[in-house]
């Protein structure tokens, strides 16, 4: 068959995942406020993380010296800690639902504490090209060599912040696929990158299957679909000809489509690995349904300002201006960032992750529907 052809059968494939899960998300419940979930006493959970800036508490700042400066950790660190946001992360969320320290940057030296994992996402990461500074491939080589020395020093009789138990054991989080998205999105026309989601797709089932997780003894897999690209300020801000391409929420359609249409098949490709991988389980979470949720039920929680950045520059509708980020000099900072969903035009503000990994915990969201702390070991 042509590539043409395949490119053309591909696309028939996803855009009838695409509808199934379509239908799925408009039977979903309403997102849960509060989580209420947590490991019991005596329990200690490990969490591995890569991924991209969703998930970087530090990585990028570490890795390349990068002074993240205020307002950025304004409303819970009270001080910048290298993550996009005013306060905390999804993964951080999560983290204190198992009762666990918030995970440390694998690239940062002082300060750090790996008793209950390791972060290896890093901003700006994307799964190809697999040999680029930060891809995930390399994220992966970062875990087997932190992983092998560990057990040699253990050989060697001396303590490590995780034994061999604590690896077999722990949870693996991979959230990943954004900036493969929205560079495709820059560059092409939508059919044209829908036809260019298998080799990302490849690259996570690699990871997965052949290279960290299961064949180094992992068993436990937590995989995030992308979010509600449509809905970011950054997109929004692009110039257009006309409106016809927003939504009823004044989101991109193109763009939301695309997100729809690569869950569909991550989530697929989770499913294909949880009958393949024999003794483990992949759970996938369906991250586009709860972020535009935030968007499209923004007064349930609270948030006045949906598509607006809260730390940007240029004023409404969305404050966001390519050439000057929240770090510019000149950036306007909303004063109370519980109103709105953006932070920076790209990242989630601290309330928003909020409410985020409060639907992640409910479980409703994900398949199989597995609570996150069931991966906690005594």
């Amino acid at each position: 068959m042509s590539a043409a052809g395949c490119s053309a059968l591909w696309l028939a494939f996803v855009l009838l995942l695409a509808l199934a899960l379509a239908l799925a998300l408009a039977l979903s419940p309403p997102l849960a406020k509060a989580g209420g979930f947590s490991c019991s006493p005596g329990a200690r959970p490990v969490v591995f993380n890569f991924g991209d800036s969703n998930s970087d508490t530090g990585g990028i700042a570490a890795a390349k010296g990068r002074h993240i400066a205020l307002p950025e950790g304004r409303a819970f660190f009270h001080h910048p800690t290298g993550r996009f946001c005013d306060g905390r992360l999804i993964i951080d969320f999560l983290c204190e639902s198992l009762n666990i320290s918030y995970l440390s940057p694998y690239l940062k030296v002082l300060g750090s504490n790996y008793s209950n994992g390791v972060n290896f996402a890093i901003g700006g990461s994307k799964t190809l090209p697999r040999d680029v500074l930060f891809a995930l491939h390399v994220q992966v080589k970062e875990f087997l060599f932190f992983k092998d020395r560990s057990l040699e020093l253990i050989n060697q009789g001396q303590e490590t912040p995780i034994d061999a138990e604590g690896f077999q054991n722990a949870l693996y989080t991979i959230d990943i696929g954004q900036n493969d998205i929205n560079a495709l999105l820059s560059n092409l026309p939508y059919d044209q990158v829908v036809a260019k989601f298998p080799p990302i797709l490849a690259e996570i089932k690699y990871a997965v299957q052949m290279q960290i997780l299961y064949d180094n003894g992992s068993r436990n897999f937590w995989i995030h679909g992308t979010g509600a690209l449509g809905c970011l300020p950054q997109k929004l801000s692009i110039p257009r000809k006309n409106y016809s391409d927003l939504d009823q929420n004044g989101c991109l359609k193109t763009y939301n489509r695309a997100a729809v249409a690569f869950n569909a098949a991550l989530g697929s490709l989770c499913d294909q690995l949880n009958v393949e991988l024999k003794n483990a389980t992949v759970v996938y979470t369906d991250l586009f349904a709860i972020k535009y949720d935030l968007v499209a039920s923004h007064a349930k929680y609270g948030f006045d300002r949906p598509l607006m950045t809260c730390c940007g520059y240029g004023g409404p509708p969305y404050n966001y201006d390519l050439r000057r980020s929240c770090q510019s000099p000149n950036a306007t900072v909303c004063t109370d960032g519980s109103k709105f969903v953006s932070w920076d035009g790209v990242h989630l503000t601290e309330a928003a992750n909020a409410v985020a990994a409060a639907a992640i915990l409910s479980s409703a969201y994900s398949r199989p529907k597995i609570k996150f702390d069931q991966f906690c070991k005594a």
